[in-house]
Formats: structure tokens, sequence, C-alpha cells
């Protein structure tokens, strides 16, 4: 077995494998041996696929990151002949007959897929814990709480050193926020820089994108190569970069402009540890020759929360629709929150989805005025640390309540309520910052920043810091990454091994 496994990213993994210095198979058995330990804790990875992996070490592989262990999203990244839940009892047998572009792309460049990681159902939460799966998904730095979601599963896998690399993807902050909780890099990549298809042209209404969550810079900047380009028939079609994001990465930044703001753009609570991420970010950029001061985009952040959840109602709706054509599932084989969702998305009208879409460009406007001043736009990537698991479930009443409504339909007396506006702040209160990104477009990315206890003798937890960029500047993100990675080093902290922590 390959003992120094998790001491490499999968950049150096792949060049130890170049220069013949260990085999895949041997990447392989180090991988699987480190699931084995680690995941019956975690709940990482909830779909093995073992043989599939042993048998594609046998063949000759090819491509940058040949030999390379790594693991797919439960979400958005199908593998033909291997089940996509996506987090759903319904969809538990569902098996895709081709390969997403996103795998396509991963398998030409020699990696070894070897599993599929965790996901909340349809990706619709900051929390990793689906009904579909006996366990939920844990953060190995503390097995008490979620690791953050959707890509929760990928972020503890590489966390835990399972993989030094995992796909993700992000449609209102799922690679960075859990990237944030997991002391992790992650970028999301502009709207159109990565596939989406062929089984859809685009997803929630463009505001997803698919990468990884990574260890380090280079792995990312690597992975954005192999992932960027579109297919013939994609929806957007965005420029290349001049030069390879390899290549970015040996050149300085030189002095960025950078705006910062802490305050939560919904008025809501931001804790003190990651006002202070931010500072500490901000005095790091300084010292590093960076201009930075108090700024923000003239956004109004409760219409930008609202038209969101506009979309996300509606795309739960939609959903659950093709998850029940697809398996012919009851709508009881759904989680409650899910079919309380979707009756609100039945409930709102065209017209209304329609009138909330566009405020998204209001907002593109908005936070391109911004950087007509600034390169960047520095927050705190969550406004809470992660949460204890069962923290945010909901209460017996309001789960007979909610079964109530369903019952007789009355989607229109939620929306009237007033219960609708208290979801929203509970869905995102603690991730207020990352929907931005998403709806305009933007590439984001979120840098790990600062670890510190919210409790008394509780472990240190990490907690990341967030950077926009204008459209089509991930270039811009990575340079900047590279060179706090380099004043700041954070792949050296690792979280304690799960087998001797306890679940609190």
């Amino acid at each position: 077995m390959f003992h120094e496994y998790i001491q490499y990213d999968a950049t150096g993994l792949a060049s130890l494998v170049a220069r013949g210095e260990v085999n895949p198979a041997e990447l392989l058995e180090a991988a699987l041996a480190r699931m084995a330990a680690l995941d019956p804790d975690l709940g990482a990875v909830c779909l093995p696929m073992e043989a599939i992996a042993r048998q594609r070490v046998q063949q000759p592989l090819q491509g940058s990151f040949a030999g390379v262990p790594f693991l797919l999203k439960d979400m958005g990244q199908d593998y033909a002949g291997v089940p996509s839940t996506q987090g759903c009892r319904a969809l538990r047998h569902w098996i895709p007959e081709r390969h997403d572009h996103f795998v396509e792309r991963v398998l030409d460049a020699g990696l070894v897929v070897f599993g599929r990681t965790a996901t909340p159902e349809f990706a619709l939460k900051a929390e990793t814990a689906p009904a579909i799966w006996e366990h939920p998904t844990r953060n190995p730095w503390d097995l008490s709480r979620t690791p953050g979601g959707s890509s929760g599963g990928a972020a503890a896998a590489v966390a835990a050193g399972i993989v030094p690399v995992a796909g993700a993807s992000d449609g209102g902050g799922s690679i960075r926020i859990p990237s944030a909780w997991c002391g992790l890099f992650g970028l999301r990549p502009s709207r159109g820089r990565t596939p989406i298809g062929p089984h859809a042209g685009e997803h929630w209404e463009g505001a997803t994108s698919q990468h990884v969550i990574s260890r380090s810079v280079r792995d990312s900047a690597r992975l954005l190569d192999v992932l960027a380009g579109s297919h013939v028939g994609d929806p957007f079609v965005i420029a290349p970069p001049s030069s390879s994001y390899v290549h970015a990465l040996h050149r300085p930044p030189g002095r960025l402009r950078i705006g910062f703001c802490t305050r939560s753009p919904l008025g809501t609570p931001v804790h003190p540890s990651c006002v202070a991420a931010v500072e500490e970010a901000a005095n790091l950029l300084e010292s590093l020759g960076h201009a930075v001061e108090p700024a923000e985009p003239s956004i109004d952040g409760h219409a930008l929360a609202r038209s969101y959840i506009t979309m996300y109602f509606g795309q739960v709706a939609a959903a659950v629709e093709r998850a029940q054509r697809l398996s012919g599932a009851r709508e009881s084989a759904f989680e409650l929150e899910t079919r309380v969702l979707a009756l609100l998305g039945r409930t709102i009208s065209a017209g209304e989805y329609v009138s909330r879409h566009l405020e998204w460009n209001t907002c593109a406007r908005a936070l391109g005025a911004f950087f007509e001043g600034y390169d960047l736009y520095l927050t705190p990537t969550t406004a809470q640390p992660p949460h204890h698991l069962g923290e945010l479930d909901t209460p017996p009443m309001q789960r007979l309540l909610a079964r109530a409504v369903l019952a007789c339909g009355a989607g229109r007396l939620l929306m009237i309520s007033g219960m609708v506006d208290e979801l929203v702040e509970k869905s995102l209160s603690r991730v207020p910052f990352t929907q931005l990104a998403n709806l305009t477009g933007t590439p984001a990315m979120s840098v790990p920043m600062l670890w510190h206890a919210v409790e008394k003798d509780g472990p240190s937890l990490p907690f990341g810091v967030q950077f926009v960029a204008r459209f089509g500047a991930e270039n811009t993100l990575l340079q900047l990454a590279a060179q706090l990675e380099l004043a700041h080093p954070w792949a050296h902290r690792r979280p304690p091994d799960p087998r001797r922590a306890s679940h609190g």
C-alpha cells in the first residue's frame, strides 16, 4: 500500500505515476483502504464503485491526472450504468445510460472514479443528511457537525484525505460553503465555463456551475483546464482564457483593488469568527500590497434572496415531477420539506417566476458597476460556523402543519401567511453571501483563512472567506489564491482521525 498517499495533492500523485514511482493500482488501494477505515464515521461516499475502478486501473491510462483516485458528486455528474440518486429515495434505482460531459472529461484526464459522494435531496440544503442514506454526512473537523452542502460528501472526503480532490457543483454556494466549513479550497467557475450537459443545457436557470473541491489551488486550476469548454448546443459559450489556468498561477496577480464587507445582505447576525476571518484576510492582503477598503455593491439583499428562492421553489417542483416521471414514485417517496417546497413551486405563477428572474439582471448590472472600481469583492463565505447535526430539523409542530398544508394543497396560504419569509431567513441566514455569484453568473472562491474554537473546550473549526470576481475572471481568483496559499498555507492543517473522534 502507498503509505504516503495523503501527503500529496492530485497533481503530486499524478507526477509520481508519470515517473513510475507508484502505479494507479497502488493509489486506488490506498484510497479504498482509507475509505473503508474512515467513511463509516463520515458518511461521505454513498455509492462505492470499487469494481469499476479496479477494472480501470488495469488499463493504460493517459491524461494530466492519469491514475489519481477521484469521487463524483451524486448530483449532475452521471456515470453510465451507475445509479444517480440525487440524494432522493425515488431515484434510488435510476441508472443513466450515458456519461455526463463532466464525467467524460474527468475520464479523459485519466482520473480513476471509485465512488459517488453524498448530497442532500436534489442538492437543496447546506447540510448533507438525506433520508435515502442511513447516516448523515459528518464534518471531519467535528463529527457532531455538518460539513455543509450540497457538496458535503465531496468536502468531507477531501478533508479526511480519502481523495485529494472531488467533483462538486454550486447552485447557491454548494462548492464554497462546504469548502469553508471543511478548511478547503473551492472555486465556483463562471456561468458556461464548465459543461452541464447532455441531459440539460443549464441547471437552475444557469445558476449552477460544475467543478471540484480541493486541498490545493493548483489542483483546482489544472482541473479547470481539463473541464473548461463548451459542447455543441450549450446555451452559454464563454470566451476561453488567454492561457491555461495552470500557467496563470506562475504570474502574480498585480496590485488588486478589493472591496470588503462583513454585513449580511439580509441584515441577519454574522458570527464573530466569520468577521474575524475577513479582517485577517484584509490585513494579509494589505501586507501583500493590495488596496483593501470597505465597499459593497448596491444590491438589495432581500430582493436578491426572494428572486433566488422563487427560482429554488420552481426548480424543486420541476425536479419532483421529473423524478416521478423517471421512477413512477409517489409523492411520499420525497422528504417532507421537499414536498412543501414543490407545493410552493407549483403555487407560484409563471408571471411571478419570470418577474423574479428578471431581477437577476438588476443584480448583475449592480455588481458590474461595483467592478468598475474594484477587481474583487471580499466577504465571509458563510455567516455562521457549521451547525450541529439535527440543529435545523423542522420542529414536530411545524411538521404536522406542513403535512396538513400538503393534504389540502394550501400552497397559496403558505405564501401569504409569512411562513415563506421565515423559510427564506431560515434557509439563507447562515449562508447569505454566496447566492450573488450564482445569480450573476460570476466566478467566486472560498479560501481557508481562520481556525477557531466556537465552543469552550470545543475543537478548532475552519472559517473561509469568499472572493467574487467579474465575469470570466477565474485567472484573477486563482492567481490571488496561489499568492494567499503561499503566504498563509492551509494544506498542512488536517482534521483529527475520525476513528478517534467523538460523535458528540
